[in-house]
């Protein structure tokens, strides 16, 4: 009998692929593929558990569809942790450690979650968070951020107050919203040393972006 760790890199793959199949591009299985490649690269530099990072950052956003069919009512880490901990077993995993794992992985990677019990605990935990963060700063970050702004129907730039003074999905929740509550806090939150020293170069192409930016849009 084959040992399940043999193909279950390519059959979590396979499932990621069809559950997002449909995602808009800031959380589709491009960004999939980055955050992969973040977390495999973080996991050689920390020594973490390869496999279950790989499988968690596979899986981490498969709840995403839901979250953003009900635009953010659902919690897509906890959606998402869920449906791996079924799915896992149908691809083969007999593992119920493994199982749990990368669950956990998926359930903690979420940036704007508080509780403290879903802070990452695991260092494989911790992998898969800074892997997912590190997609949201920097060039991709300000990329992916304008998309979903150009999505929902918002400005393409405005003033912080502006920004600052509305919700999300309204007409002010652009990239440069996404920025000022999100994006340049990124860095401080990272949670392993590779992690902190890739967040920082991209934070610092994100300051000086959103500078001249602003110069270009509001000097006047």
């Amino acid at each position: 009998m084959m040992d399940w760790r043999q193909d279950i890199v390519a059959r979590a793959e396979a499932a990621a692929r069809e559950c997002l199949a449909d995602s808009p591009a800031c959380h589709d299985w491009d960004h999939t593929q980055r955050v992969r490649c973040n977390a495999l690269q973080l996991a050689h530099g920390e020594g973490a558990d390869l496999l279950v990072v790989e499988v968690a950052a596979l899986l981490h956003d498969i709840g995403r569809p839901q979250e953003l069919a009900d635009q953010g009512k659902t919690d897509h880490a906890q959606v998402g942790a869920e449906m791996a901990t079924r799915l896992l077993p149908q691809l083969g995993v007999d593992d119920n450690a493994f199982i749990t794992h990368v669950a956990d992985c998926i359930r903690t990677h979420r940036f704007r979650t508080r509780q403290p019990e879903l802070f990452p605990k695991t260092l494989e935990a911790k992998v898969v968070f800074d892997a997912d963060k590190l997609d949201g700063i920097g060039a991709i970050g300000i990329a992916r951020s304008f998309h979903f702004a150009g999505r929902i129907g918002a400005r393409v730039h405005n003033t912080a107050e502006e920004a600052l003074a509305e919700n999300s999905y309204s007409k002010e929740d652009s990239a440069y919203r996404e920025y000022l509550v999100k994006l340049r806090f990124v860095k401080d939150k990272m949670l392993t040393e590779t992690g902190r020293r890739l967040a920082i170069q991209r934070h610092d192409f994100m300051v000086d972006f959103f500078r001249q930016l602003n110069e270009e849009t509001h000097s006047n």
